[in-house]
């Protein structure tokens, strides 16, 4: 597949395989691999990854759903210490050594990150654990509403949209949906306010994590989850929710955008994830 191969023919499912010991041999072996370069850069660093790596579901939920094709570029807004730049490369490594698993999607191999993140510590031990990757990731330090967008076949956004304005966060989506080449995808993980306790509970660690990490605690501004389809949907996407806070509290959810030709391509896209759910 090329480079500019779109994202949307990524073999999703909308269920994961079922675990097996192949499975969690190959998980086991990515997040020792994918979390060791940041010792190079003090205990937190690593610990900060294993925790994050091994507890939070979108990571590993990105595979067992086939959420990634081969062969794009990825595009990280508020990409923290850039784990998935790591990830991508071992995910190449694993399957150079012919241990991804047969029952997970085909793998994502020979991609390109470009990480986004606003605060300059991480950045530093972002560059100070990847400054040997072969595929050499682009991390910039800039605020995601100022940055321009490079073309690319995938944008993912985790847990990071709420910390701007409503009308800051539609900015956004909108410039992420022109930079995303035709058939692109946005992995876009947010809080669902309606799920009151898990929301309540996810923004609560939220802010605990921000203060240990060392940065300062912004307003948020959360949506329901129509709210954020909707929004989604008006962009010219086409949209189906996944749940991703398992094994937390939270009441997190990932949403797939897929970007469509036009508007009414959108809306029948929609309407027709609509009648699948129900």
């Amino acid at each position: 597949m090329s480079v500019s191969a779109s994202p949307a023919t990524a073999t999703a499912t909308s269920a994961p395989p079922p675990r097996t010991a192949a499975t969690e041999a190959a998980w086991s072996a990515l997040h020792a691999a994918t979390t060791a370069p940041y010792q190079r850069h003090g205990r937190f660093a690593w610990h900060f990854a294993r925790g994050k790596l091994g507890r939070d579901p979108v990571f590993r939920g990105l595979l067992e759903h086939g959420l990634l094709p081969p062969d794009a570029h990825l595009v990280d807004i508020g990409s923290g210490q850039s784990l998935l730049a790591s990830l991508q490369h071992q995910i190449d490594q694993l399957v150079a050594r012919q241990g991804w698993p047969a029952e997970w999607p085909p793998a994502p191999v020979r991609g390109r990150y470009t990480g986004i993140e606003l605060m300059p510590r991480d950045v530093e031990r972002a560059r100070a654990a990847l400054a040997d990757l072969p595929s050499a990731p682009q991390l910039v330090c800039a605020d995601m509403c100022q940055q321009a967008l490079p073309p690319c076949q995938v944008v993912v956004i985790l847990d990071v949209l709420h910390y701007v304005d409503h009308a800051a966060q539609a900015a956004l989506l909108a410039r992420v949906h022109a930079a995303l080449t035709p058939g692109g995808r946005l992995l876009l993980r947010v809080g669902d306010a309606a799920a009151r306790r898990g929301f309540a509970i996810s923004q609560w660690v939220d802010r605990l994590v921000t203060l240990v990490r060392g940065h300062r605690v912004p307003p948020t501004f959360g949506r329901n989850l129509a709210e954020w389809q909707a929004l989604l949907h008006g962009l010219g996407f086409a949209v189906r929710a996944l749940p991703m806070s398992q094994g937390t509290p939270f009441a997190n959810v990932l949403l797939v955008a897929d970007k469509v030709a036009n508007k009414a391509a959108s809306k029948a896209a929609n309407s027709a994830a609509g009648g699948a759910a129900a």
